[in-house]
């Protein structure tokens, strides 16, 4: 058990040694997809974040997004917004769904996010931010936790000092992503200012670090180099749920699980196909939702015909479809091993 995050959360919540999170992740991180991370080992996972505003004025894709399940525990719902008010009651509302965790979203960088004041907007309103998260802390009984990155941009990285402030509101838990809000996702993950919070002898609460883990080796170089209670990973799970139990097995051993064949991460991927239309209810629909993750998977690009198997994917619309070029891909390739992130 993790006794350092162990001590900030609740019992039930209660974490391993090494901690990996799946972060959240807009249009991404639905319960379809949560619950496949969970059972190949995700320790805690994250909803897609959820508007405030949306929530008070009860709107239905907002309270959607609130469903969660037993199975996905440890769970956070992370919420969004740019007012104090509204964010307070948002918590309130995301508490009667019981999560184990209310994440505040103060890292997204979209304009349409961050644009108008909310996400890492907010890390160019430090005081707004603030009672934003006091207000959220004093509203809810559920542990609050935050998500940021290091600053706006490079010459206000701010990070070091804003992870004091937040912990002096309240929050639990605090998730940093090694980028500024002006790199978006581009670049590299700078991790060397998440260590310096970690490192910080003023901080007391866990530090999560995200930003950049693709491989088993890459997360352990995490841990020991900078310190982190928790990892957390991205992108890096699209198309490749299996990547938690790669990297718990190479954290746990120091070795490598052998690769997978193409047959075993190809009925991974139509299980998801699946679970992502029970869940939106729509076959076409719940295809479009799913194909960042089956076009985007790291087990295609090895193939030497990737680009268009990839441009057929992007354009099925029916299971028989993607589940046709899914099972041609494994009669080329179903024997063959293929590469572990």
């Amino acid at each position: 058990m993790n006794e350092t995050i162990s001590a900030h959360i609740a019992p039930k919540t209660a974490l391993p040694r090494q901690p990996l999170y799946l972060a959240p992740m807009e249009d991404v991180t639905d319960p379809a997809f949560r619950l496949l991370c969970k059972r190949f080992g995700a320790d805690k996972v994250y909803t897609e974040f959820v508007n405030a505003d949306a929530l008070v004025r009860d709107v239905a894709a907002a309270t959607r997004k609130l469903t969660i399940a037993d199975a996905e525990r440890p769970v956070a719902i992370q919420i969004y917004g740019k007012d104090a008010a509204s964010m307070a009651e948002a918590a309130r509302i995301v508490e009667q769904a019981n999560p184990d965790f209310i994440d505040i979203n103060f890292g997204c960088p979209v304009k349409k996010v961050a644009g108008k004041g909310a996400g890492a907007g907010l890390l160019r309103d430090v005081p707004r931010m603030l009672e934003i998260t006091r207000a959220v802390v004093n509203a809810v009984h559920v542990p609050v936790t935050a998500k940021t990155r290091l600053g706006w941009n490079n010459d206000e990285k701010i990070i070091v000092d804003l992870a004091e402030a937040l912990q002096d509101c309240g929050i639990r838990e605090l998730a940093i992503h090694g980028r500024t809000r002006a790199q978006m996702y581009t670049g590299e993950a700078d991790w060397t200012l998440i260590g310096e919070v970690k490192n910080n002898p003023r901080m007391h609460i866990p530090i999560v670090g995200n930003g950049d883990v693709t491989t088993p080796e890459r997360a352990k170089e995490c841990f020991e180099r900078y310190g982190v209670d928790a990892v957390m990973i991205g992108r890096a799970t699209f198309g490749c749920p299996w990547i938690f139990e790669d990297i718990r097995h190479y954290l746990d051993t120091g070795e490598l699980l052998p690769r997978r064949d193409m047959r075993w991460c190809m009925d991974i991927l139509k299980q998801h196909v699946d679970a992502s239309i029970r869940w939106i209810g729509d076959e076409r629909k719940g295809i479009v939702h799913s194909r960042r993750h089956f076009a985007n998977s790291p087990v295609l690009k090895g193939l030497y015909d990737f680009r268009q198997t990839r441009i057929s994917l992007l354009r099925a619309e029916t299971r028989e479809e993607v589940f046709g070029i899914m099972d041609s891909i494994v009669e080329k390739w179903g024997t063959d091993s293929v590469t572990n992130p």
